[in-house]
């Protein structure tokens, strides 16, 4: 089996995108099974574990990326901060991870604050939430979802991996650490005592550091 895993590595380091297993099989003209194939990816995954780059997989699949423990020293060929998300994204993004599917409506009783569309939109442009549905209530409101590209960007298999909740309604807080451990912003989302007597107004244009 040592050419199927050079294959399958080959394979990997070279996809642009995530790998399925269906994808994988038609390296082999579908002679090797699935749990053939999964036995040599986690024996892949095992050999990698020591080196710069790890297998993981995604929601869309496995895929090869840089290991986390040297994100510090690869952010100096790029030395731009990462965005810094503004509360009402963090705060709707949470509430449609944890809670999903949720409508408008559930999301707007949580935060206790009027939504803008246009948050919700461009959450939808940049491929992170979905309608999946609608509820069979007054108007059938549409039902919310996060979709792979919100897993695969995040570097999750499934929303089972989700950081756990420390305490109820600390979803902001959890969803802020994942998506950029951003302490600053992180400490600003008391997300169980949001009160804003005003309607939403923020977007996902990422906040200047501060000087």
């Amino acid at each position: 089996m040592l050419d199927a895993m050079r294959v399958l590595e080959a394979a990997l380091l070279c996809a642009e995108q995530p790998m399925q297993i269906r994808d994988l099989r038609t390296l082999f003209d579908e002679v090797v099974e699935e749990p053939q194939l999964r036995a040599l990816l986690e024996e892949i995954r095992l050999r990698w574990a020591d080196r710069g780059l790890q297998l993981t997989q995604v929601a869309s699949g496995w895929r090869f990326q840089s290991h986390p423990d040297l994100a510090r020293y690869l952010e100096k060929l790029h030395p731009e901060k990462p965005p810094r998300y503004s509360r009402a994204v963090l705060e709707t993004l949470a509430i449609i991870a944890y809670r999903q599917p949720v409508t408008r409506g559930d999301i707007e009783d949580i935060r206790g604050v009027t939504v803008n569309s246009q948050l919700l939109r461009q959450l939808e442009d940049r491929g992170w939430v979905e309608t999946v549905g609608h509820r069979e209530s007054v108007g059938r409101p549409a039902l919310l979802a996060t979709t792979r590209q919100f897993l695969d960007d995040l570097g999750l298999a499934s929303l089972k991996e989700l950081p756990a909740l420390t305490a109820p309604g600390n979803e902001g807080e959890a969803l802020g650490q994942l998506l950029g451990g951003d302490d600053a912003v992180a400490a600003e989302l008391p997300f169980a005592d949001v009160t804003v007597p005003h309607a939403d107004t923020e977007d996902l244009t990422p906040t200047p550091p501060a000087l």
